[in-house]
C-alpha cells in the first residue's frame, strides 16, 4: 500500500504560478498528476517515471507545467507557470506500482483555483 498525499493547492490570479507537491510513503513506479473541473471528467496532466525521470504532458499544459521528483522523500512536484482560468480544477496525485498496470494509487486531491 502506498499512500499519497497532495498539498501546496490554493488561489491564484490568472498568469500567476503555483507549485503542488505529492508526498509518496514508497517508491513506485511513476507518479503522475491528473485534474478534474466541475462537470467534467478527470483528464491527464503530467507524469514522470522514478527510473529515469522521464516526464509526459498533457498538450493543454505543455510548456507551462513542469513536473519534477526527489528521491530522498519519494516526492513529486508540479510546478504550474502561467495559469488560465481553465485550469482550475481538483488536482490529484497517482502512482503506478506495475510496469503492465495503471495507476494504483491515488491522492485525496487538492483544489486549485485560479481567477480570471
Amino acid at each position: 500500500q502506498v499512500q499519497l498525499v497532495e498539498s501546496g493547492g490554493g488561489l491564484v490570479q490568472a498568469g500567476g504560478s503555483l507549485t503542488v507537491s505529492c508526498a509518496a510513503s514508497g517508491r513506485t513506479l511513476r507518479m503522475g498528476w491528473f485534474r478534474q473541473a466541475p462537470g467534467k471528467e478527470r483528464e491527464f496532466v503530467a507524469r514522470i517515471k522514478w527510473t529515469d525521470g522521464n516526464t509526459s504532458y498533457a498538450s493543454s499544459v505543455k510548456g507551462r507545467f513542469t513536473i519534477s521528483r526527489v528521491n530522498a522523500n519519494n516526492t513529486v512536484y508540479l510546478q504550474m507557470n502561467s495559469l488560465k482560468p481553465e485550469d482550475t480544477a481538483i488536482y490529484y496525485c497517482a502512482a503506478a506500482g506495475a510496469a503492465l498496470g495503471g495507476y494504483d494509487y491515488w491522492g485525496q486531491g487538492i483544489q486549485v483555483t485560479v481567477s480570471s
